[in-house]
């Protein structure tokens, strides 16, 4: 039934968007324009932009969520051990046995190892579980209705790019038509079958180019923040405490976890991001290799503060339950 849904819903995005170019493709070449090569230009940039929308679409779609790797799920000899021990400082004992030898380093709200009970691993860093999917994805950030998919490391990058294209698509519509439109609103042109194709295509690129400016402004925020969505409303937690800013490195490195280290790939719907998911550069590492980019009081702390990982153990012992 699910699938049905989905499967009526692409179809229905699929539809309006060509009737959109259906709509555009009339207005230009057999209404409004009598200059072949202004006919051209137009559905040439236009043609452009809309592959460059359906292809990032695609790939919003179609690329399945990245899972954790093997090493994250307990092993059949832990998984048995963990449930037939009913005692739970034993259960917690044998998690933290597990995450010592993973490089997982966020906890739970109260310190402890973050494990989902219903995939029966331990989470890597930035890694939540769907209740859509029912799956953990590796760097969650949203499950989009629009695409239906989660997004995460495998296409956070592809839905960036959606959202853009999708933003200059429907500009390029409005700002082509609305010329056309004030002329039949002043009376100047009085051609009655391009009225609809005027006002549909304006009415339409208006609408989606607002609401797409906001969510593309936002996820710009949270990429120049090296955030996602849920980092956003609540702070991933380190074995000293929440810290939103503990994956910020700076904006330049924040644009290229997302988009790689060639800058030729970063328009395109071509696999580039940086590292494999499981594990992302942290401000407090980077900070403790160069303590030159770390302030001076947030150096004296942590000097001040630093205490050895044994201490912190008893605290990391919790389970995480999803909900």
């Amino acid at each position: 039934m699910e699938q049905e849904k989905t499967d009526v819903d692409h179809q229905r995005q699929a539809e309006l968007a060509a009737v959109a170019v259906l709509a555009f493709c009339t207005l230009k070449t057999k209404v409004t324009l009598s200059n072949p090569v202004e006919k051209v230009a137009y559905l040439t940039i236009f043609h452009i932009l809309f592959v460059l929308f359906v292809w990032t679409y695609w790939k919003s779609i179609f690329t399945l969520p990245v899972q954790p790797d093997k090493k994250y799920h307990m092993s059949y000899a832990d998984k048995e051990r963990y449930e037939n021990e009913e005692r739970p400082e034993v259960q917690r004992q044998i998690l933290a046995e597990i995450a010592r030898k993973l490089p997982v380093y966020t906890r739970t709200g109260n310190g402890g190892i973050r494990f989902c009970d219903r995939c029966q691993l331990i989470k890597p860093d930035r890694c939540h579980h769907c209740s859509v999917c029912a799956i953990c994805v590796l760097k969650m950030d949203h499950h989009c209705p629009w695409v239906n998919n989660c997004i995460g490391f495998s296409n956070y990058k592809f839905f960036l790019l959606f959202l853009a294209y999708s933003l200059l698509y429907c500009l390029y519509i409005a700002a082509t038509v609305f010329k056309y439109f004030i002329k039949y609103w002043t009376g100047e042109l009085t051609n009655g079958r391009s009225k609809f194709h005027v006002l549909f295509l304006l009415f339409v690129a208006v609408m989606f180019f607002v609401s797409l400016m906001f969510l593309f402004g936002y996820h710009c925020w949270l990429v120049s923040r090296n955030r996602s969505t849920l980092e956003a409303f609540s702070a991933p937690v380190f074995q000293n405490g929440p810290d939103k800013n503990g994956f910020n490195l700076g904006f330049v490195k924040n644009l290229q976890q997302v988009f790689g280290e060639e800058k030729k790939l970063w328009l395109l719907p071509i696999v580039s991001s940086q590292g494999d998911g499981h594990f992302f550069p942290m401000r407090a590492l980077c900070e403790a290799q160069n303590p030159l980019l770390a302030n001076e009081e947030q150096w004296e702390d942590d000097g001040i503060d630093e205490e050895p990982h044994d201490s912190n153990e008893a605290s990391s012992l919790a389970i995480e339950r999803e909900t």
